[in-house]
């Protein structure tokens, strides 16, 4: 019992509505930002090997002046501008959120960590809070990791198979080029109406959530007005005994 009692000294008012709202906004930045790493570090290492294992035929490379050796090459200089920007650009976003989740969710994970296991915290008289995670002051960070992550990141790895495809298969088979886009185009257009209805739907669960929480808190505040009008009463009374 006594071990029991530390551990919930340590995590103050969880039982309450605004508790439960902050260590679900704890343990939710801190799935986002692990969710944001393992796709950051999986895409991003994809473009690379696509990049350094793509191979272009004699006739692609660029001659002195800015042409090509030959009229033979079949993939023209805009597409490997193109495909060349694409990757670079997906690295960077990837990158990007991958060192914001690095640098955040040792952080994250401390707190959260001490919130539900350490109780020997308590008996040295150091307790730790919520609110001492960095998740609150950081995050617009945290969502910005996210959005590149998931968004951003993913919409570009679909535009760098595309023009992966028309590099690859130009030179042998237009219709293979031209069937891949075909494809993708349903695909990515599918992808971002997916991304406006999810965060529609999330948006509109989190002013719910919002919703109930304040009518949690008006209902515990009547309680506490209550029953404090009634501890007012009773000594009152015993004083005018």
């Amino acid at each position: 019992m006594h071990g029991h009692t530390i551990s919930m000294r340590l995590v103050p008012s969880t039982t309450s509505a605004m508790g439960i709202y902050s260590l679900r906004q704890l343990h939710l930045s801190r799935a986002k930002l692990k969710a944001s790493s393992r796709t950051s570090a999986l895409l991003s290492g994809f473009a690379m090997v696509a990049m350094v294992e793509v191979q272009f035929i004699d006739s692609c490379r660029e001659g002195p002046e800015g042409k090509t050796e030959t009229d033979e090459c079949p993939v023209p200089q805009w597409l490997l501008v193109a495909f060349s920007l694409c990757t670079t650009l997906l690295v960077a976003v990837h990158l990007l959120a991958l060192m914001i989740s690095t640098c955040v969710l040792p952080h994250v994970e401390a707190v959260a960590n001490i919130t539900h296991v350490d109780s020997m915290a308590s008996l040295r008289g150091t307790t730790a809070t919520v609110s001492e995670s960095p998740h609150i002051t950081m995050h617009k960070y945290i969502e910005a990791a996210w959005t590149f992550s998931t968004v951003l990141g993913i919409l570009l790895f679909l535009v760098e198979i595309g023009l992966l495809s028309w590099i690859k298969f130009l030179g042998y088979s237009k219709n293979a080029a031209i069937g891949s886009t075909v494809l993708l185009v349903p695909i990515v257009l599918l992808f971002t109406l997916f991304t406006f209805h999810f965060y529609w739907k999330l948006v509109a669960q989190k002013v719910e959530d919002a919703d109930k929480t304040l009518q949690e808190l008006e209902e515990q505040l009547r309680v506490m007005q209550h029953t404090e009008r009634q501890q007012n009463g009773a000594q009152s009374a015993m004083q005018v005994v």
